[in-house]
């Protein structure tokens, strides 16, 4: 086994990127392991965890390099594959007297006519750039994490004194005047704007909306925290007030986690106090499939049945397993699950593999879905388990054919004797085409959702007496 490790000093890729980058490195034959990160001190510890040596010389504003393979001829097609991963076609400019790029957003934001930065650092710096763009008199959507609670308050206060929006910290997934930002659906434009504490669960009511023919305007994250007591619902407000004022916006859908109390209360109050007719759907109350419902019955809309690709399936004996990619999407699962199935949901095991502790060293995994595929075999091999239930979120940013590696090790699922239905949150617009997903997992014996609640139904009814 070789190890290459190297250091590419004040060298920085957004994090999207990198772990693009990693997934691509990974994929080439003859590697191990692989991890193309920033060295902040999270990625240090994830360098010593796979077991390489941490170089001393690293800062957080530099890149480095980890790949563990069987030979040198596959470190160098790893290295060939990293290039092509990380290289961004030249911008075109004027001339060679042409000023050099601003280096700050605020300075950005003199050349051009902007309201809005997004910010995709490493979260310890993210503060300092978010700041600076509010000063600038720019909206921000902060797509890092690991920024404090402390730093989020700070930017939110300074936001509302000053009429502004953030959107984040971690803030996957937005919309703004029908261009999505992050890990966004292709939708089609319309009247609905949403303001969400949570990525997929936007991703997933975006989906339904468009699929129902309604479309949505905007798509406002505030980040998942926003609703905790800490942070008290800031951006949650500010959104709601932002929708409220735009004439485009017909009914604005309140999409979150579960809140504090107290929260909620503010937030329903504001709510009550716009022009604007608000719905909300809150996971622990409600599901989002049946706030989408009363979305579109507040547009006129008679909710159309959301589409399927089921597989004739007879109820299995054994239990069921949740292996999710989106934290939101497993939380309403679990919730309809208890709903149908009372005590004895308690039982499943219910994964959310885009959680911290299992995207350690590795990208998430609607980017890179080996930890699934991992998790897929097993439950395979485990003959006590008799249901397999999964989501497959599409768009932008998220793997380019989620199906064609799924397909496989769901179909050994099946011929092993295990019933699966899959989640499947996306549009027919989106790059990876929804029905042609569909149409591959459900050949590979999987009854597929486009709505997520009624996955789980169906998963539900499956369950053996």
């Amino acid at each position: 086994m070789t190890d290459h490790i190297e250091v590419r000093k004040r060298t920085y890729h957004d994090s999207v990127r990198l772990m693009r980058a990693s997934s691509v490195v990974q994929a080439v034959g003859g590697v191990e392991s692989a991890l193309i990160a920033m060295a902040t001190t999270l990625n240090t510890q994830l360098l010593s965890d796979l077991g390489f040596d941490v170089p001393g010389d690293a800062t957080p504003d530099d890149m480095v390099v980890a790949i563990r393979a069987h030979d040198e001829s596959a470190v160098a097609a790893a290295l060939t594959a990293l290039e092509a991963a990380l290289r961004v076609p030249p911008a075109e400019t004027g001339g060679a007297m042409d000023p050099p790029p601003p280096r700050l957003v605020s300075r950005a934001a003199e050349r051009a006519d902007l309201d809005l930065a997004l910010i995709s650092v490493p979260g310890e710096h993210a503060y300092v750039e978010a700041a600076d763009a509010l000063q600038a008199g720019l909206h921000v959507m902060i797509f890092s994490d690991n920024v404090s609670i402390r730093d989020e308050i700070d930017l939110k206060r300074r936001a509302a004194a000053a009429g502004l929006l953030v959107m984040g910290p971690d803030c996957g997934t937005a919309i703004v005047g029908g261009v999505g930002l992050g890990f966004a659906n292709a939708v089609t434009p319309g009247p609905v704007g949403i303001a969400g504490a949570s990525g997929t669960g936007i991703q997933q009511a975006c989906c339904l909306l468009d699929e129902a023919g309604a479309g949505v305007r905007h798509a406002l994250g505030t980040g998942s925290r926003d609703l905790s007591s800490d942070v008290g619902g800031a951006s949650t407000l500010q959104a709601l007030a932002a929708l409220d004022r735009d004439p485009g916006t017909e009914v604005i859908l309140i999409v979150s986690k579960p809140p504090a109390p107290e929260v909620a209360a503010a937030v329903r109050a504001a709510a009550a106090a716009a022009s604007t007719p608000t719905v909300f759907s809150l996971i622990g109350e409600e599901t989002l499939e049946a706030g989408v419902a009363s979305t579109l019955r507040t547009l006129g809309i008679e909710p159309p049945e959301a589409a399927s690709w089921p597989v004739d399936t007879a109820p299995r004996p054994g239990s069921l397993i949740g292996l999710f990619s989106g934290g939101t999407l497993r939380d309403e699962a679990q919730m309809v699950l208890r709903t149908e199935l009372g005590a004895a949901a308690d039982g499943f095991e219910m994964l959310d593999l885009g959680d911290d502790r299992y995207t350690r060293g590795r990208p998430h995994p609607m980017i890179d879905q080996r930890i699934r595929l991992e998790h897929i075999a097993a439950s395979t091999a485990n003959r006590g388990l008799g249901i397999l239930l999964l989501d497959v979120v599409l768009g932008y940013g998220s793997h380019p054919d989620p199906a064609s590696e799924l397909g496989p090790p769901i179909a050994d699922a099946v011929g092993a004797g295990m019933a699966v239905v899959v989640s499947l949150c996306g549009t027919s617009s989106d790059p990876q085409g929804r029905d042609r997903q569909a149409r591959t997992l459900h050949d590979a014996g999987a009854s597929v959702f486009s709505s997520n609640a009624a996955a789980a139904r169906a998963a539900a009814r499956l369950v053996g007496a």
